[in-house]
């Protein structure tokens, strides 16, 4: 159980940096985003939402681990 909120924990603090480096980088300059083993082109701003979803999959899995 500890692990598990430890590995959560470890995923959200990745992701927050991530979101961090993007927030550095001009708008206009395109990026690439791991999807499965494969990268794709996208902009920075499609980059930032799908890092966010994934933050926000990790809190939401971490409260239900919290939970009574």
């Amino acid at each position: 159980m500890e692990d598990a909120k430890l590995d959560l924990m470890k995923e959200m603090r990745s992701h927050e940096v991530a979101i961090a480096e993007l927030n550095s980088l001009r708008p206009s300059r395109s990026v690439y985003q791991r999807n499965g083993n494969i990268y794709f082109r996208t902009t920075v701003q499609k980059a930032k939402a799908s890092e966010q979803k994934q933050v926000d999959s990790a809190k939401a899995k971490l409260e239900r681990l919290n939970a009574p």
